[in-house]
């Protein structure tokens, strides 16, 4: 199959095209940065420079390649984030979820593409309220914290995007928390190191549930919803969603950093934000049945607690 992947260089791009190549698939690789060619190049795809927030650039360069599949991967998320300003360290990654969402679909359909796959986000979306093991038919926040309406806003439209356009088949893929090589929680990774310097607390109780993924899962269920995924939200994470309390101690541990503080949810929302304490707090796990019984796929790291165990 032809596929054009969209955030080539990217944490799960520079996981998913080798492989996507090893299937005997044909990869573009779609990238910004021209430095990021040779990169591109090694894992196995043909690097393709273009910025999909230029419309006519993308539309091009579609026209020109005519895949079968586009995955949309691209995001622009920092790699040391800061919290207290949420909305901005965001916000160009909103704007490849809006506009270069839109280019992207408008282009694929254009160029007769037939299965259109895109990134989205499970680890807090979903309303934060009622059942705490959350399934793709549930309501994502209907009031999120103010810091956080905007990315909610841009997830929600791109998900509207490509689900409501006739001329592919649109898959939504939830994935989890990301953890593994190239992401802030690897060895080398921003977060992990924010750990090891005794700077992540668990805020409030901790009873937060977060859903986690190792980057090789979510690309290994990522190629499987290329060709059984049917229209529709897949939500990819691991088996074992679990509280901040649980996780965080675990993974200070596994990384050699002293157990984590623990910090107020008043102090909390002062000095960082209400969505702070949402996320320690507040956030709901995720099941992954749908993607396990319909991709046919199952998680080589089934718990964080291995994962991070062996990965970190």
């Amino acid at each position: 199959m032809r596929i054009l992947l969209a955030g080539a260089s990217g944490a799960i791009g520079r996981t998913l095209i080798p492989l996507l190549v090893e299937q005997k698939h044909e990869v573009f690789g779609v990238i910004r940065n021209p430095s990021h060619q040779e990169l591109v190049s090694a894992l196995g795809a043909t690097p393709v420079v273009v910025d999909i927030l230029d419309g006519h650039a993308v539309g091009s360069r579609l026209s020109e390649i005519r895949p079968q599949a586009v995955i949309h991967q691209a995001t622009a998320i920092p790699a040391r984030l800061d919290l207290r300003h949420f909305e901005r360290e965001f916000g160009p990654t909103n704007q490849l979820r809006t506009e270069g969402t839109r280019n992207l679909a408008t282009a694929a359909v254009r160029a007769g593409v037939e299965t259109f796959l895109a990134q989205s986000f499970a680890g807090w979306p979903y309303a934060r309220r009622g059942i705490m093991l959350k399934s793709e038919e549930d309501d994502l926040d209907p009031s999120p914290p103010p810091q956080m309406k905007t990315t909610l806003d841009a997830l929600e439209l791109l998900e509207h995007m490509v689900l409501r356009e006739q001329g592919f088949k649109g898959v939504v893929l939830r994935y989890g928390s990301f953890y593994g090589p190239h992401s802030s929680l690897a060895k080398d990774g921003a977060m992990v190191d924010e750990i090891r310097k005794h700077h992540v607390p668990v805020i409030g109780q901790g009873t937060g549930a977060w859903s986690f993924i190792h980057l090789h899962d979510a690309a290994t269920a990522t190629l499987a919803a290329l060709t059984l995924a049917r229209h529709g939200v897949y939500n990819i994470v691991d088996d074992d969603p679990a509280p901040v309390l649980d996780w965080l101690p675990h993974l200070a541990q596994c990384v050699g950093a002293p157990p984590p503080r623990h910090v107020p949810n008043v102090l909390a929302k002062m000095l960082i934000g209400e969505h702070a304490v949402a996320l320690m707090n507040d956030v709901r796990g995720v099941s992954n049945a749908k993607a396990r019984n319909e991709l046919q796929w199952t998680p080589k790291w089934s718990s964080w607690r291995e994962g991070f165990r062996e990965g970190l």
